[in-house]
């Protein structure tokens, strides 16, 4: 967004990944920030960018900064009854025109001055159509698009802006864009990221007017994700605005999607119902019609306590996330009033076909203990027939689902019976499972394609017979108590999954010069104080009070490393130095959050970080890709590679920056070639660039599990150095760069991942179950035991089934079980000391003596073929 000029000190920020977490503030006492009130509705005086004793006036807030967004029960009488058009919309709307007077008074004292704009093939454009000269403080985006072409105009969603510089008269204090974070981190959900941009350019509404020349302009029409995001974020406030038409109800946050958006509402015990959509649609198509325009306003916090004076949330927002002193901004459109740092679309009209999804109880800030909320979710289209295909695509969904869920299974507790073994519901068995399954296909194909049908029918429960949950289930792999949410079991087969995992890695380490750490579990909270995370961190660790000192549970392991790394001389003949741990990590997610094993409490990861020269990042780089090629090539799995590169905030000299980049680039380049990878303009963590592995699953799903990235902030923070071969004056020690890198991420989440991907038929090497002796007669028991006893102590998982059920049953349930070779013993294989093998697939291999079995079984295991 827009930039004002900053301290050298300013802009503190937590920057969280899978990994790991880090602050770009150095040093360790954190001032508190206890700003003076001032007079309510003043002419505005920015207050000093100087330290005092109440801490730094007027600085940039922060995500997850100051005190926490109250929580509990704060709704209360707000929301008593369902009412229409309350009286408090036309309240509102009069704060809002008494504010707006004074904006406009501010306004006018801005002096407009000719700029030029400049486009993405290099045109330089400095007035419209009719001669008019650009002026800072009138010509808006929507404006410099017209002057190429109306359509260009009405197309367009948002303008991407790179500024050249700021007028002089403009300050991004006074224009509400110093201080966004917390509020964007207050109004956001975290299912999407908000609109992204690159290290200079910001998105800008098309109807707002701008405030420098600029080096860049590009206008982006639905279809590119940041547009999407804009105009289902547009799309979000309309439906804000019809729920307080048709309910009163009160807003809270309402963000974007992936694909589409939701608003939450305190209704007090009333709930939504179904019969609810059709009114809400009812309502937006009115609000589509007035082409009501998104107009943006900039507002003090007394005017915004003022302002939300009806609404306990958004007070409770503004009260917390925006300082004493400072300006925050909200958008208006029709007689909605909304917090937001927008850009929105230039009006409601864009907006040309919306429709009601799906709605759902939820919680204030996600917390249990505090109000329950109303969620109802929404999708848009700048086109009706936009919305018409992807309702089509809905309902075949829906009928896969229905198929899948409620046909096949009779009711979601059959469902869950069958899921556990248990056979109780007479009404789901009247009718024989591939019968009703027949009739569902016939209606559909009756419907729609047959090719569709088949396809969406395939693809759909594929995915529900992958999901890692049924599947550990199934095969006992973990488990889940209330007594401890988020940290799973690891019950016998699924800690031997678990176990080789880590083998597995621990055998990469070895061959890559990597050197294994155990470091401790807990530590004085001191040391999160140094590393920077304890000030914004601190809520999603477990801490704990040690002889009156407070302790906390690690979440990560880089600061550990740094101590390691710390504790002897080091010399520049040292380095690299590759630190390998599998230590325990514990996060205090949110109970409503936790899910699987893809997000827990308690997690292992195969942490590593090179401490390296700055010459040294290249090949570091080239070994760390190696490494995860090795990795993802074993588990039949492809990637895609991203450079993310200097954001916005990025701290440190650009010149290291840009040597870092480019020695990233290069080692892209020298792993896969030039052209096979793609840049991420902007997207790098503040404290360095780094690369994203996006890898693809059997079923083409993208996960990013690996990531290698560079930390120049962490050496600073914990004065890392290493002795150089200079002996000329300050030159003698240099700051060693850090590589934070991961191949699996979370041992866990890996887990959950591959469980999917192989749908619980795990290959070999990584099996829980890798033989099963079979006897075709009990005569032939004694011998079986004996087979089973030699591929044990030979390392191998292998079991023996001397239970009395028949040959076939003993075969079929072995397959099930997933046992990757069934070894059937009868009597010709007893007298030739033999078994005679057969696949999980049925292939029968044929009759193997025992020695030739067992330096089989160890060729697939040293093979890890899938």
């Amino acid at each position: 967004m827009g930039k004002g000029k900053k301290g050298a000190d300013d802009g503190i920020n937590l920057n969280a990944t899978a990994k790991f977490a880090v602050l770009d503030l150095a040093g360790v006492a954190q001032p508190s920030f206890q700003a003076k009130q001032p007079a309510a509705a003043p002419a505005l005086e920015k207050p000093s960018s100087g330290k005092s004793k109440d801490g730094q006036q007027g600085r940039r807030t922060l995500a997850g900064s100051g005190p926490k967004i109250e929580g509990a029960k704060i709704g209360g009488e707000s929301f008593t009854a369902r009412e229409k058009n309350p009286e408090w919309l036309k309240q509102r709307g009069a704060t809002y025109a008494r504010v707006k007077e004074r904006r406009e008074a501010e306004l006018k004292e801005k002096k407009p001055v000719p700029i030029s704009v400049t486009m993405p093939d290099g045109k330089v454009l400095s007035q419209d159509k009719k001669g008019n000269e650009y002026m800072a403080w009138q010509t808006t985006p929507y404006d410099v698009a017209a002057t190429i072409s109306n359509g260009l105009a009405d197309a367009s969603v948002v303008a991407r802006v790179t500024y050249a510089s700021f007028v002089e008269d403009y300050s991004a204090f006074e224009d509400g864009m110093e201080g966004q974070e917390a509020m964007d981190e207050a109004m956001a959900d975290g299912e999407e990221e908000g609109p992204q941009s690159s290290d200079k350019s910001m998105l800008w509404d098309m109807t707002r007017a701008l405030v420098g020349p600029v080096d860049k302009m590009e206008f982006v029409k639905f279809g590119d994700k940041d547009a999407n995001t804009v105009f289902w974020h547009s799309s979000a406030h309309m439906m804000g605005e019809a729920m307080e038409h048709v309910f009163g109800s009160k807003l809270t946050i309402g963000p974007p999607l992936a694909s589409g958006f939701y608003y939450d509402s305190y209704m007090g015990a009333d709930a939504l119902r179904e019969d609810d959509y059709k009114v809400v649609e009812q309502e937006i198509n009115k609000i589509i019609k007035q082409k009501q325009k998104f107009e943006r306003m900039v507002i003090t916090k007394e005017e915004g306590l003022e302002l939300f004076a009806d609404n306990p949330f958004k007070l409770s927002i503004i009260s917390t996330k925006v300082p004493d002193g400072a300006r925050t901004s909200v958008y208006k459109s029709g007689d909605l009033i909304d917090l937001c740092r927008g850009p929105h679309l230039p009006h409601t009209g864009k907006v040309k076909a919306f429709a009601a999804t799906k709605h759902s109880a939820t919680n204030w800030l996600g917390d249990t203990n505090n109000d329950s909320l109303q969620r109802m979710y929404g999708i848009t289209f700048p086109d009706k027939k936009m919305l018409k295909d992807w309702k089509e695509k809905q309902e075949k969904v829906s009928l896969a689902q229905a198929f899948s869920d409620r046909t096949l299974f009779g009711s979601e507790e059959t469902k869950t019976n069958l899921i556990h073994g248990q056979k109780n519901d007479r009404h789901c068995y009247s009718i024989p499972l591939i019968l009703r399954a027949y009739y569902v296909f016939v209606i559909a194909v009756f419907l729609y394609s047959p090719v569709v049908v088949a396809h969406t029918f395939l693809s759909l429960n594929q995915a529900k017979e992958r999901d890692h949950r049924r599947i550990a289930a199934k095969q006992e792999l973990i488990m889940f108590h209330e007594l401890s949410p988020g940290s799973a079991f690891w019950l016998p087969h699924g800690t031997r999954i678990y176990n080789k995992l880590v083998q597995f890695i621990r055998t990469h380490l070895r061959e890559r010069g990597y050197d294994e750490l155990v470091t401790p579990n807990i530590f004085n909270l001191d040391l999160w104080h140094k590393s920077g995370h304890a000030m914004h961190y601190k809520d999603n660790m477990f801490c704990f009070d040690v002889e009156g000192q407070e302790f906390a549970m690690k979440p990560m392991n880089c600061p550990g490393h740094c101590l390691c790394f710390a504790g002897a001389i080091r010399s520049y003949r040292d380095l690299p130095i590759r630190y390998a741990d599998f230590g325990v990590l514990h996060r205090n997610e949110l109970s409503g959050a936790l899910t699987g094993l893809t997000r827990v409490r308690r997690f292992q990861q195969d942490d590593g970080h090179i401490f390296c020269r700055e010459d040294q990042i290249e090949e570091e780089v080239v070994g760390a890709l190696n490494f995860m090629k090795d990795v993802y090539k074993t588990f039949g799995m492809t990637y895609k590679l991203e450079l993310s590169t200097r954001p916005a905030k990025a701290l440190g000299e650009i010149g290291l920056w840009q040597r870092a980049e480019k020695a990233l680039a290069n080692a892209m380049d020298t792993f896969q070639g030039p052209g096979t990878w793609r840049e991420n303009p902007g997207d790098g963590a503040f404290y360095g660039p780094k690369i994203d592995i996006k890898v693809m699953d059997a079923m083409d799903r993208v996960h990013q599990c690996a990531t290698i990235q560079l930390d120049f902030q962490l050496p600073i923070r914990f004065d890392l150095q290493y002795t150089t071969d200079s002996k000329e004056k300050g030159q003698q020690f240099a700051r060693p760069v850090m590589v934070h890198r991961a191949m699996l991420g979370s041992v866990e989440r890996m887990f959950a991942i591959l469980c999917e991907h192989y749908g619980g038929k795990w290959p070999f090497w990584l099996s829980p179950r890798q033989a099963m002796v079979i006897p075709i007669h009990a005569d032939f028991n004694d011998f079986c035991s004996e087979v089973q006893q030699r591929l044990h102590k030979e390392g191998f998982y292998a079991d023996v089934d001397l239970s009395k059920e028949k040959f076939n049953k003993k075969v079929r349930t072995a397959q099930l079980a997933q046992y990757n070779l069934q070894l059937v013993v009868g009597k010709s294989e007893l007298e030739n000391g033999s078994v005679n093998i057969r696949t999980r697939e049925n292939e029968v291999k044929g009759e193997m003596k025992i020695e030739d079995l067992v330096a089989m079984m160890k060729q697939l295991d040293a093979e890890r073929k899938n």
